[in-house]
């Protein structure tokens, strides 16, 4: 019934409103995707917060005199009894929720809401329950719910008061929305539906072959699931069999899938009438809770937290009374309820002033107030994503709140160098710092028009990727985050993806300049707030001034540079692998004495485990389809030849396809070059990573895969390729943060780690250490840095778990510092919450006390390792930037053009190698001051990656 039809009823009905606990408190969990909200005291607040918000706006929205809250009992219901399989396949409850439940229940008592449970059944039946019962005493009855089954149980009477998201109002599904939804006739037949289409989250297995489509279809011919299951002759082919073959299966699943209406509950409209809500009782939860601006608008604007948040921001004390930033989710100094209050603003309900600039007076005009701050914003439109391979359509810049200006460019490419020309002085004046949303696309894209990015740069993106690493750092993403503000998606412009979608140059220049003085706007607010919090912390300033934004400017110069390709020898190789490709193919079908689609997992798996009869090891998929994976295949090597021959076709397949033939088609028609993005505000650790191609993926532990190096060749004939890798940097970080000696006088003295390693572990001199010792103690001295087990050990050598256990505790008697070192950083980071590099990165552990052993685990093998790969990030970084200052200084030719995991490439002009690569090592070596640990950088000259790595 729609919400208007009530205020048109002569005689006002009465209305129960009935809360599914459990569906509100997981949707409000999971509301921001992975983004939790924390307080102070790292207690997550995201259920508790989104389900109170649900309730509070329900109340304020209808007004309701009778309402409930209604729980799953704890114990076991009907449905689990009689079907052992029914939920099985759900994930444990996560830990913040059953955490956050006893709170929300108290938040409700002090609502004066009712709770409502009853054993053996779940919140589902009691709602239909009591929705059944009380439509008939005369009520509206309103299921509050966003879980679709609910559907079976609407009629006049009772509705679904479905929460709406995102800012969206909520919905009222009465019986005409139902029907139309689920293309039906009656609501009782979505119960019909679900048991015919099965349902994965409950684990209802259905009918296999029908789904959301076909579901509908049948019962208009059969109205029901019994209807369809009297009249199989009139099915054909597999879907016939299908049917007759899980006839007791849909029976079953109708039985789950239907909502009970019968429980033995009965409330007296006094036991579901609401009280004023307790407010003594709310602001205390409140309070502990850190809810300060909810709880105002809650309570009134009197209400206060007793808390200095804005001079506390994402804090908490550690057990030594010492003040530590935690944040790992933490809305840095808003405290979580901050977010979701303001959230709703957007560019039409919020007061903007943004000008279009358009004639070379008004240019010159706003050239001259950017020429008298210390900073400005800027943003620019493009026609294209690819930042070195577009044109640029506008420019918006910003200098206070709410204020933007839109600079159109024309279309006609000499127009628009001529009208970006007038920017240049401005652009490229070094006492003027420039602030933007992922900055290297705007410096590329100004580098194409002449224009170099000079001055103090401040990247918001980047400045929130240290800040908390593990989120995202889009513009939408901050906006909604910091600001509680929407921004307009480009979408509303272009349209969405496809051949239809426009280019943002068919944008009437209106609409054009509301979006990018929008960008522009925003970015300059996430400046301000995020900039005082980046200088509460003296290790979060250096890292963002000293490695990050230095080092902004030296990938867009590496990314401009590019890298040349081999294209002929890419089409031979390509040629090549398919012959490769072909013949082993055609040797599995021989094997299997069948032809197949190899790249089927299904038919894969029935030829291998069905027809080979090779014994099958692991777990079938959900569907129940054997797996196929890579994992899967290697544990099952030494049973079968066809095996490695399967993953043999797996890997040419792949290496084709993703570098030999998609290479080429990633050359710059501009340039003819191949220029990677490197991606900056990724990974977690610090590291680098890279797309179009993905560098950091090339393959080198095959000979095939490290040919695809063969193909990144240098510029010309006077120029070759230096390629200059850091050696054992990880193992060399681990012996200076530990502090080992005998780790640290090994490295510092040449001497071969792996080879000292094995000698003290296997108890032997120097000289008798064979060949498969030094491999399993290298083995061993790499995998300790992550954490490595006995188990893990032993499933990476041929030693056993008695063995490997043996060989770590040896390991550890050799390095008791190590052993010191990886304990210290687990008690650290379950004190303050997170581990850091050397630098003072930070890497944010939320689950690092888990009571869950495996989510705690991995937690802990992070405190190991985020510290090593961290300090290895931020040393790669300080070298490339210390490189590329030297170049620069020098004036040389020679350029940077590629970085993966630990090794630096340069295109050299030959008559500047020794000097070049004396630069190289020598800054490479020296770019983290303070070791205790002496860096080696290993240099390769050669005419192709290849031969130069």
């Amino acid at each position: 019934m729609p919400t208007y039809f009530k205020y048109f009823c002569s005689m006002p009905k009465k209305e129960l409103f009935l809360l599914d606990a459990y569906a509100l408190i997981f949707r409000a969990y999971y509301a921001l995707g992975n983004n939790f909200l924390y307080n102070s005291k790292d207690l997550n607040v995201t259920a508790i917060m989104g389900f109170t918000r649900t309730m509070h706006n329900l109340i304020e929205k209808e007004s309701p005199t009778h309402m409930a809250v209604v729980f799953d009992h704890k114990s076991q219901t009907f449905r689990s009894k009689d079907f052992e399989y029914y939920k099985a396949n759900r994930d444990e409850t996560p830990e913040d929720i059953k955490i956050s439940e006893p709170i929300i229940r108290e938040i409700i008592k002090a609502y004066n809401i009712p709770i409502l449970e009853v054993e053996g059944f779940e919140a589902d039946d009691v709602i239909g329950t009591l929705a059944k019962q009380k439509s008939k005493e005369g009520y509206d009855v309103y299921m509050v719910t966003p879980d679709k089954d609910f559907a079976q149980l609407v009629d006049e009477n009772i509705f679904i008061w479905k929460p709406g998201r995102k800012g969206n109002t909520h919905e009222i599904l009465g019986i005409k929305e139902v029907l139309e939804q689920w293309d039906i006739s009656r609501p009782d037949q979505v119960i019909d539906v679900l048991a015919m289409w099965g349902d994965a989250v409950d684990n209802i297995p259905g009918i296999p072959g029908i789904g959301k489509k076909t579901a509908p279809k049948l019962l208009k011919e059969f109205d029901t699931i019994e209807g369809l299951l009297a009249n199989t002759e009139k099915l054909k082919g597999k879907q016939k069999e299908n049917v007759e073959n899980n006839r007791q299966q849909a029976l079953d699943s109708k039985h789950l899938a239907t909502i009970i209406t019968d429980v033995p509950i009965s409330c007296e409209d006094k036991d579901l009438h609401i009280d004023p809500m307790n407010k003594e009782k709310l602001a205390e939860l409140f309070t502990e809770l850190e809810f300060r601006t909810l709880g105002q608008q809650i309570l009134g604007s009197s209400f206060s937290v007793n808390t200095d948040i804005s001079s506390n921001r994402g804090k908490k004390e550690d057990n030594s009374g010492q003040m530590s930033l935690f944040g790992s989710n933490a809305a840095f100094g808003e405290t979580a309820d901050i977010v979701a209050d303001q959230a709703g603003k957007n560019i039409e309900n919020t007061n903007h002033k943004y000008l279009l600039v358009d004639s070379e007076d008004d240019i010159l005009n706003l050239i001259a107030e950017l020429e008298k701050v210390k900073e400005f914003t800027f943003d620019t439109e493009t026609t294209g994503l690819n930042d070195l391979n577009t044109e640029l359509v506008g420019i918006s810049f910003a200098i206070e709140e709410g204020k933007a200006w839109y600079v159109p460019i024309p279309e006609n490419q000499d127009k628009a160098h001529q009208r970006t020309q007038l920017f240049k002085n401005v652009f490229e004046n070094t006492a003027i710092g420039k602030a933007g949303q992922n900055l290297k696309f705007d410096i590329n894209v100004l580098s194409l028009y002449g224009i170099q990015v000079k001055g103090q740069l401040f990247d918001t993106m980047v400045a929130h990727y240290v800040l908390e690493p593990d989120k995202r750092h889009n513009l939408n993403y901050l906006s909604e985050t910091f600001l509680g503000y929407t921004p307009v998606p480009i979408e509303e412009l272009i349209g969405k993806k496809g051949k239809n979608q426009l280019s943002f140059r068919e944008i009437d220049v209106q609409k054009a300049k509301e979006y990018a003085g929008e960008d522009a706007d925003i970015t300059f607010q996430l400046q301000q707030k995020l900039q005082p919090i980046i200088q509460e912390d003296e290790a979060n300033t250096t890292v963002f001034k000293q490695i990050e934004m230095p080092l902004v400017p030296v990938l867009a110069r590496m990314e401009q540079s590019g890298v040349k390709l081999n294209r002929e020898f890419l089409e031979d190789f390509s040629q090549e692998l398919t012959e490769e490709i072909k013949a082993t193919q055609e040797w599995i079908y021989n094997e299997a004495g069948t032809e197949f689609n190899l790249d089927s997992p299904k038919q894969l798996g029935e030829i291998l485990f069905d027809h080979l009869k090779i014994p099958y090891k692991g777990k079938k998929t959900k569907t129940g389809q054997y797996s196929t994976n890579e994992a899967t295949l290697t544990r099952l090597d030494d049973d079968h030849e066809i095996i490695q021959k399967v993953l043999d076709y797996r890997q040419i397949a792949k290496l084709k396809s993703t570098y030999v033939d998609a290479l080429p088609e990633l050359i710059n028609p501009r340039t003819g070059r191949l220029h990677t993005t490197f991606q900056q505000a990724v990974a977690a650790t610090g590291r680098l990573s890279s797309i179009n191609p993905n560098l950091q993926n090339i393959p080198i532990r095959t000979e095939r895969g490290r040919r695809v190096r063969k193909a990144f060749v240098p510029r010309d004939e006077n120029h070759s390729l230096l390629a200059v890798d850091y050696s054992q940097i990880e193992l060399r970080l681990v012996a200076h943060l530990s502090g080992d000696e005998m780790m640290i006088d090994a490295f510092n003295n040449g001497l071969d780690i792996h080879t000292l390693t094995a000698s003290k572990v296997f108890d032997v001199a120097e000289s008798e250490v064979t060949r498969e010792m030094r491999s399993n103690a290298k083995t061993v001295n790499f995998g300790i840095i992550y954490g490595v087990s006995a188990f893990g050990l032993s499933q990476q050598t041929d030693l056993s778990r008695t063995e490997s256990k043996e060989i770590i505790d040896s390991y550890f008697a050799t390095y008791p510092q190590l052993k010191k070192y990886m304990d210290g950083n687990i008690d650290f980071a379950r004190k303050h919450g997170y581990v850091e590099t050397i630098m003072g990165r930070k890497r944010y552990l939320p689950d690092i006390n888990s009571n869950n052993r495996t989510v705690r685990g991995h937690a802990e093998r992070n405190a190991i390792n985020a510290p090593v790969q961290g300090s290895a990030a931020d040393l790669v970084k300080m070298a490339m930037i210390a490189v590329d200052d030297e170049l620069q200084k020098q004036q040389l030719q020679s350029v940077m053009t590629l970085q993966v995991h630990d090794e630096l490439v340069f295109d050299v002009l030959n008559s500047e190698l020794e000097q070049v690569k004396e630069i190289v090592c020598d800054k490479m070596e020296q770019a983290m001051p303070g070791l205790s640990v002496k860096m080696v950088a290993e240099p390769g000259v050669g005419q192709n990656w290849l031969e130069a790595h």
